[in-house]
């Protein structure tokens, strides 16, 4: 299951990202070369070259990624994690003094610093072990201190170290049922103990999230196949599976008919 966009490091330049997360960590991110699409459930974001945004942490979102021509997809991104920025509240004395809604995706606006601060990586970039580490937590912390620099709004973002709160669990799971994440990770962000989810799932939706989640995702996908003619080996990604094969025997078993067979059969109509 892809659920997490995480890794060990902290800094990445690198030609790939996955598709589809949820971000445990706020993040900082430039696009170096390629096109990215970002959907969060509520908003579609289109990223170019040149691009800065900031990624808030504890979202769902999906990512549709593309190379231009003769250039491969590129990134340089910086996670920052709540140890990290625990320390850096300690050390600088900097903390929240307001509550924000938190938007997944901020565009930044561009600045000199930033693209300075990108040159500034290329001495390390081939450096490993310990002198890598030591030099990554320098450029972090200069990163962080551009950041609150241009946009000082974001340190009510970045010092807020609350968990999710109890939310609308009907309105949360309409919107974002589509995301491949786990149960545990649904409660986490409705801001629920797995028990309490489950138990308020069913009083919401009369079922259980599993089951809940198995019908809708292939509602959707029968939607999208029959009404929108799209292709099931596209659809099955799209409204939360991970294999197409448990995708089409799911549908069969629901529907009486198979993803590839009621897309000919939608094709033959429409002749």
């Amino acid at each position: 299951m892809r659920d997490t966009f995480g890794s060990s490091a902290s800094c990445h330049y690198t030609t790939d990202i996955s598709s589809e997360q949820f971000v445990p960590d706020h993040l900082f991110f430039y696009m170096v070369s390629g096109n990215l699409t970002a959907f969060d459930g509520h908003q579609v974001y289109s990223m170019q070259p040149g691009d800065y945004c900031f990624i808030t942490r504890n979202h769902l979102i999906k990512y549709t990624k593309s190379a231009a021509q003769n250039e491969a997809f590129k990134t340089v991104h910086f996670f920052f994690d709540q140890d990290f920025l625990k320390s850096f509240s300690q050390e600088y004395g900097i903390t929240a003094d307001a509550v924000l809604n938190k938007k997944a995706v901020t565009r930044l606006t561009p600045d000199p610093s930033f693209m300075a601060f990108i040159s500034s990586l290329t001495p390390y970039l081939s450096l490993s072990g310990e002198a890598y580490n030591n030099f990554l937590l320098l450029k972090r912390k200069e990163m962080l201190l551009i950041l609150l620099k241009t946009d000082p709004w974001l340190k009510n973002v970045l010092f807020d170290f609350s968990d999710p709160g109890k939310i609308d669990l009907e309105a949360f799971m309409n919107r974002n049922f589509r995301f491949n994440v786990s149960i545990q990770r649904f409660g986490y962000l409705t801001g629920r103990s797995l028990t309490s989810f489950k138990r308020d799932f069913q009083k919401v939706f009369n079922t259980s999230p599993g089951r809940w989640l198995l019908e809708k995702r292939l509602e959707e996908a029968h939607f999208l196949i029959e009404k929108k003619g799209q292709q099931p080996s596209n659809v099955y990604l799209e409204v939360g599976f991970e294999d197409l094969s448990h995708f089409s025997y799911a549908f069969k078993k629901k529907y009486g008919i198979s993803p590839s067979q009621l897309k000919k059969a939608v094709s033959l109509t429409r002749r």
